[in-house]
């Protein structure tokens, strides 16, 4: 038998996301992989910027920079052409803010790298940690739980070992076996589209082409429409076919024939992967059986257009890692756990409205064999086609609004504020401290972002030369609570209030210009009892 406070089912992206938030905090868990999680064919190529926010926090943004396979300096431009060796039809410059010059907006611009690579910076982070451990080929058999833990059964190299933990995760992707445990089934639609990944080698291939670099390249044609991009060095690719009918099974010849259709370019391809699969838009109808969770794949899923699964799975990491934390220490009450589904679940329902949107925008009605010729017809229908594509193709680019401009609002630990929220237009990310909102974030007068002088608990932000009695009522309630003090005026004007509590993930709980007494830290921290109104 085995002990663990925490004992974490997967080690994706979303599962070490968990182990590396909680192991930072001094909670030992444990993770359990049933593969080996090695392979060519990563669908998650974007790290958005509130996940390298994270990554920051947790002192690894840099060397997830590090791997970028063409540098941080290579221009994230998403071209939509007709193929490789034919006609441009539109350009999206600087896609997903991978830039690296410093935004006021933001701390971490986002980052153009294979899952993998990620992955490989999370698993050093999480092994690295004291407590945390990483298990490969240990598959999850059974779970049950009572009122004080968890008792798994897991099983590797034909045995089976026991595992006691206070509390399991299931970070086990689309065919989670946690949610089928817990007894959750997941609502929505199947089938939006068949598709398929496919990671190939093509030497010469960059050099081949006259559209410039870019992450993506949307080629639109007659003949073999299809998403393509390079992926990593060594000349390693990905290709993504529209319209292969889902009784077509690609064999690697087969793959390769259409690349070379799609681009007008004839290679050597080698293809490594097909990876076949269907783009599905669900979400689970609960994250949480008492001490059993679901984050991840595991409780939402949604097409690829975008960017947000990896980036999502690991948010909900960061949400639900600080609040076990905060329990399993001792200051946080059990409101904290409640929490997690009634914060994370609308901000997926979000999302995943974006990303069935981005996928039924693809101005497809357009192709005609015309569209290739090179004459006059020919290019007022590039042009057509050209003008369409900016403009519904953007948003899908342009997302900041959607990647730092969520809110926890109606949250149980967060203070109601009066008036209604802020309603940018799609998109576009206005910063706000309005409570549950991520704190806007400012470069300081040293150098430093602002999150960079946040506690790694509660913070007050304290924008006056008085905090009130803030710190002695933490001390009083046993919370953790750092107290930063800054009468820059441009935070001032940025924050509308003299204070501000930052949570642990950097969310706005509460702000005024006052402090109100210890209620605020209270429900931040999960003690008021459920339904107690929540004041500003």
């Amino acid at each position: 038998m085995k002990t663990t406070p925490v004992l974490i089912c997967g080690a994706g992206p979303a599962g070490l996301a968990l182990a590396v938030e909680l192991g930072t905090r001094g909670i030992a868990c444990t993770v359990i992989e049933r593969n080996d999680r090695v392979g060519y064919a990563p669908r998650a190529k974007t790290t958005h910027t509130r996940t390298r926010e994270h990554m920051r926090r947790w002192g690894i943004a840099g060397d997830l920079a590090a791997l970028a396979p063409f540098g941080v300096d290579y221009p994230s431009d998403v071209h939509f052409v007709t193929r490789l060796s034919g006609h441009r039809l539109a350009l999206i410059e600087n896609a997903f803010n991978c830039a690296p010059d410093r935004n006021e907006l933001y701390s971490e611009h986002a980052q153009w790298v294979p899952q993998y690579r990620v992955e490989e910076v999370l698993r050093r982070k999480a092994t690295a940690l004291p407590g945390v451990s990483v298990l490969f080929d240990h598959e999850l058999v059974s779970a049950q739980q009572s009122a004080d833990g968890v008792r798994s059964v897991v099983r590797t190299k034909g045995a089976d070992i026991i595992f006691e933990s206070r509390y399991l995760v299931g970070a086990d992707g689309a065919g989670s076996l946690v949610r089928e445990i817990i007894g959750a089934t997941m609502e929505g639609t199947h089938g939006l589209s068949h598709a398929y990944n496919i990671v190939f080698r093509a030497p010469g291939l960059a050099q081949k082409h006259r559209h410039g670099p870019g992450i993506m390249y949307w080629q639109i044609n007659p003949e073999a429409s299809g998403l393509i991009g390079p992926m990593d060095k060594d000349d390693l690719w990905y290709f993504m076919p529209a319209r292969v009918p889902e009784a077509v099974r690609l064999d690697k010849a087969a793959a390769a024939a259409l690349i070379r259709r799609s681009t007008g370019i004839d290679l050597p391809y080698e293809v490594l992967s097909a990876d076949e699969w269907t783009a599905s838009q669900f979400i689970a109808d609960r994250y949480r059986a008492d001490r059993i969770f679901l984050i991840g794949d595991a409780c939402h899923l949604h097409p690829p257009l975008g960017g947000y699964g990896m980036n999502m799975g690991i948010s909900d990491s960061v949400d639900l890692g600080w609040k076990l934390a905060a329990v399993l220490q001792g200051w946080g009450g059990g409101g904290l756990l409640d929490a997690y589904e009634q914060e994370r679940r609308p901000v997926h329902r979000r999302v995943i409205d974006e990303a069935v949107a981005n996928h039924a925008t693809l101005a497809l009605h357009l192709v005609r064999p015309e569209l290739e010729a090179d004459n006059e017809e020919g290019d007022t229908l590039r042009k057509q086609l050209g003008d369409m594509l900016a403009r519904q193709r953007a948003r899908e680019f342009r997302s900041l609004g959607v990647v730092l401009g969520y809110r926890y609002e109606g949250s149980p630990i967060v203070a109601a504020e009066a008036g209604d929220p802020p309603t940018p237009p799609d998109g576009v990310y206005v910063p706000t401290a309005r409570p549950g909102s991520v704190a806007p974030h400012a470069w300081l007068d040293d150098g430093r972002s602002l999150y960079d002088a946040f506690g790694p608990d509660f913070t007050l932000l304290a924008l006056t030369s008085d905090a009130g009695c803030a710190a002695e009522d933490a001390a009083a309630l046993g919370i953790p609570l750092a107290v930063l003090h800054s009468e820059v005026p441009r935070l001032r004007e940025l924050y509308a209030c003299d204070l501000a509590l930052i949570r642990p993930d950097q969310h706005v709980a509460w702000r005024g210009n006052s402090w109100a007494g210890p209620e605020i830290l209270e429900r931040a921290a999960g003690r008021l009892p459920v339904g107690a109104p929540a004041r500003g």
